[in-house]
């Protein structure tokens, strides 16, 4: 019993090490601001994003103009700030999309 707890112990820290890095308090994620214009593409993207419905690293908001604060997103299908992959596992980082109040959690 003590060695399936301790198992459990380190496959949770793996877990949580494996998972997305930390956004910045300037709302980064490797380098990028996540605001602004964002193409989704089906590869080569700057960040591999999953949506769910709790617990995400990033409240976005979709706007059709002025994408300037944090979690503002505008979908453009070109001249992007930054490009977006969906994916169901693996992301680099986890949204859910609101009406109001973007941004951190």
């Amino acid at each position: 019993m003590m060695r399936f707890a301790i198992a459990a112990t380190a496959l949770a820290l793996w877990a949580g090490a494996a998972h997305a890095e930390k956004i910045g308090p300037d709302c980064t994620l490797k380098g990028l601001p996540l605001r602004g214009d964002v193409q989704v593409v089906d590869s080569f993207p700057d960040l591999k994003v999953q949506i769910v419905e709790s617990f995400p690293d990033l409240k976005v908001k979709a706007v059709e103009s002025f994408p300037d604060d944090c979690g503002e997103w505008r979908f453009v299908d070109s001249f992007p700030d930054f490009k977006i992959q969906y994916v169901d596992s693996f992301p680099d980082l986890t949204i859910r999309f609101v009406e109001s109040f973007p941004g951190l959690p």
